[in-house]
């Protein structure tokens, strides 16, 4: 099934996990999991779509928490070298629901708490095989009535094995894109660039598993022999108990991590064995780079990339940061071996000289021969390092989520008492921004409350998406061709 590169690859996936043994591979909630544990679960997820008469290369789809059976779940499609679609887990019945039908998979993996009632019709109209996993009883079991698959029809699967994962919005509205295994291989080599080889030190996963960055970072234990300890969600006090614990040389995550630790006060000894940190999904003001670094002591090394790279195209090294280090705080790098990336005219696509700003282009190798244009507005020094200076498209950087506004406001107007809504981002101290409405309302409408209209957004848009704050006003700021004021609706926000 496949090239002969994706099954090299997952073949060695599937046998290191295998190898591991009794050995511990996953800490989750002060438990460690063994290969074995792993083994268990993703085996027995294999075994009942066998038994279910689902053919090997059929599409798979798995509702992702971070979680220990996700993990053997993921890791053991990898391994089987099976395709299959991510689902995020944060958004509403309906939304996940919404995405089966999209999807049509064969198989559908969930947690039990996922098996609400919408995804149970979804599955059931899709003639879709329902597999719940739980750490408490049986781990993998059957979802009642979704035993065997129905007639379809069902998604048909890629030419080659691949994971659908779904973007984070550099390039565009989200997407799910199909990321090649040779091309996951690449990605999680990415993920060890700063692990020695041979270190029994574990990592700390916390990025979400539906993401690029969530995939890598859990391909990447195994492909190393390594270890990792799980985080469900992020919290301040997870991580730093973690470094605490296995004393921790490197760490890596988004600007919201950053902001998090130095907002909390986490005392300098307690971060005391961390040496650098890998960063991106966002930029990093160079002020605060600065003041964290000064802090901590910790060498922070930004990098810039996208689901649709398959990870960075752009990065600091160590041996760039001791030269350059001090001098270019704003810049996220310059381009890994590999890439090409390049400053184009939005409008003629013609390649700008340094110093100039333009739209950000990159073409990966490994990846294919076209060059991709993102949203980021950006430029380059003569010394080949790129700075970027913000979205053309407006897009809102929720703490390493893109969200972009029209999206919000779309949804917001099918609410039958909203005319028209602006959306924006407001700074915060801990994401960076976040989402802010402001909403007019239909004439003689009852006027909706905010949490109304959150919970509006949050049954259609994943989580990440509802406003922070959403506020009605009589009438909306309008600029003299009657287009919603963007910089209007800013001062509402910190009004």
């Amino acid at each position: 099934m496949g090239s002969s590169t994706t099954t090299d690859f997952s073949t060695l996936i599937r046998e290191r996990l295998a190898a591991y043994g009794s050995d511990p591979v996953i800490e989750f909630e002060g438990t460690w999991y063994t290969g074995e544990d792993l083994v268990g679960i993703s085996g027995r997820i294999e075994e009942l779509a066998r038994a279910a008469g689902v053919a090997e290369d059929a599409p798979v789809a798995l509702v992702v928490r971070n979680r220990v059976p996700h993990a053997a779940a993921m890791i053991g499609l990898v391994g089987a070298a099976r395709s299959f679609a991510l689902v995020y887990a944060f958004q509403s019945p309906e939304g996940m629901a919404r995405d089966v039908d999209r999807l049509r998979p064969a198989v559908l993996v969930a947690d039990r708490e996922d098996w609400t009632a919408p995804v149970v019709e979804a599955a059931g109209r899709c003639g879709t095989v329902g597999i719940a996993l739980s750490l408490d009883g049986d781990r993998v079991t059957l979802v009642d009535g979704l035993a065997t698959p129905g007639p379809g029809p069902f998604a048909e699967a890629p030419p080659e094995p691949s994971v659908q994962v779904l973007t984070s919005g550099t390039t565009g509205p989200p997407k799910r894109i199909s990321i090649r295994m040779p091309v996951l291989e690449h990605a999680a080599k990415s993920a060890l660039v700063t692990r020695r080889p041979g270190d029994p030190t574990p990592s700390v996963v916390f990025a979400p598993f539906g993401g690029i960055s969530g995939v890598c970072s859990l391909i990447a234990v195994p492909y190393a022999g390594g270890r990792t300890v799980l985080l469900e969600k992020f919290t301040v006090e997870g991580l730093v108990d973690v470094v605490k614990r296995f004393r921790l040389r490197a760490l890596g995550g988004p600007p919201a991590v950053i902001r998090m630790i130095l907002g909390a006060h986490v005392p300098k000894e307690d971060l005391a064995s961390v040496q650098v940190y890998m960063g991106g999904a966002g930029p990093l003001e160079p002020e605060l780079k600065q003041r964290f670094e000064e802090e901590y002591g910790v060498a922070v090394l930004w990098s810039y990339g996208a689901t649709e790279f398959a990870g960075g195209v752009l990065t600091w090294t160590p041996d760039l940061y001791r030269e350059y280090g001090a001098a270019k705080r704003a810049s996220s790098g310059r381009p890994w071996p590999g890439a090409e990336v390049r400053i184009v005219d939005p409008a003629t696509g013609e390649e700008l000289p340094p110093g100039e700003q333009g739209i950000l282009e990159a073409r990966v190798a490994l990846v294919g021969d076209d060059w991709i244009r993102t949203n980021d507005i950006a430029s380059r020094d003569e010394d080949g390092f790129f700075y970027l200076h913000g979205r053309a498209d407006g897009a809102i950087n929720r703490g390493g989520f893109k969200v972009l506004p029209e999206t919000v406001i779309s949804t917001l107007v099918e609410h039958p008492a909203v005319q028209d809504a602006g959306v924006v981002g407001a700074p915060d101290e801990r994401l960076g921004e976040v989402p802010f409405a402001a909403v007019e309302l239909v004439a003689g409408a009852q006027p909706p409350t905010e949490e109304e209209l959150k919970q509006f957004v949050r049954d259609r848009l994943p989580a990440y998406s509802v406003p922070a704050r959403i506020r009605v006003v009589d009438r909306l700021p309008r600029t003299g061709s009657l287009k919603v004021s963007v910089e209007g609706v800013r001062a509402l926000a910190g009004g």
